[in-house]
């Protein structure tokens, strides 16, 4: 059934994708390694939906303000973000720079980036979908594929994310939290700005990084995996962390025993709440120790 499921989502995609006349093809500049990636990703979400139920979902353990704001242009086209903070903040606040999952900007990751400003932050959910969103995995394939064969944008994306909180928001640390794609691209975000992330969160994102980028990497890294995770196998996170341990990186890798791909997304069918839990533990911890230094 899951294969089914599986060939029907990249039937869907690739027929609107050659619908599309005049544009480009972006299957051709995708990696093998990449596509099987991307294949198990649709496997792991086929029977979800990005609506999070009642009984998962936390509030803010504090008042926060919340807006849309543009945070800077993408190849000349304004980006548009969720800014939140603490309602009560007093003096300056580290900064969060926070990547959705594959289903884009929506009120779950809006939620999400709410309870961490609770926390104390000014977060930034940034957009590197340009306001497109994903109610079903077809179409949550067809973005996450867009994305992962056209890079340069969302890179973009990301230094003008950095920017604004540096520059407009004038916080002291930045650090960066991604769930899944999101996860994924909160490493690269580390990777083009070794310099200036402070701390990094991944959650369940593919670790993909050749060992000069990796060097590069000065900011300690928490990473969130799953013992049963069929998109980022726990070989390769054990690998992840042995290559950040030979670079003498400061990382902190935590693999839930019996924890599926996206055990931390109240929406979906391998919520875990006691491995969610845990991993929250553990991330406002981190960030309050490397940021709030």
């Amino acid at each position: 059934m899951l294969m089914l499921l599986r060939s029907l989502i990249l039937v869907l995609f690739l027929a609107g994708c050659s619908s599309q006349s005049g544009s480009t093809q972006p299957k051709s500049t995708i990696s093998a390694s990449d596509r099987d990636m991307l294949d198990r990703t649709a496997e792991a979400h086929a029977h979800d939906t990005p609506v999070a139920t009642p009984a998962a979902t936390t509030p803010p353990v504090a008042d926060v303000t919340g807006e849309t704001v543009s945070y800077g242009t993408v190849g000349g086209v304004p980006v548009e973000g969720y800014l939140v903070r603490p309602k009560q903040a007093r003096g300056r606040l580290p900064g969060l720079i926070v990547i959705h999952e594959w289903w884009g900007l929506n009120d779950n990751v809006r939620a999400e980036a709410a309870r961490l400003a609770a926390e104390g932050y000014v977060v930034l959910a940034v957009d590197l979908y340009g306001g497109k969103l994903a109610t079903e995995p077809p179409a949550a394939m067809k973005l996450s594929q867009e994305l992962t064969a056209n890079p340069g944008p969302a890179e973009e994306n990301l230094r003008a994310a950095y920017k604004y909180l540096d520059e407009v928001e004038k916080v002291p640390r930045i650090g960066t939290i991604g769930w899944c794609l999101g996860g994924r691209w909160s490493l690269r975000a580390a990777v083009i700005l070794p310099d200036q992330i402070d701390a990094t969160v991944i959650y369940y994102g593919t670790v993909k990084a050749t060992d000069p980028e990796l060097a590069k990497l000065r900011m300690p890294i928490l990473g969130l995996f799953g013992s049963k995770d069929r998109v980022v196998p726990v070989a390769t996170v054990v690998a992840f962390e042995a290559n950040l341990k030979r670079l003498g990186k400061n990382a902190d890798i935590h693999i839930y025993e019996g924890a599926e791909h996206a055990f931390a997304n109240p929406s979906g069918t391998a919520y875990d709440p006691q491995a969610a839990e845990d991993a929250w533990r553990l991330t406002t911890a981190f960030l309050k120790e490397y940021l709030y230094r």
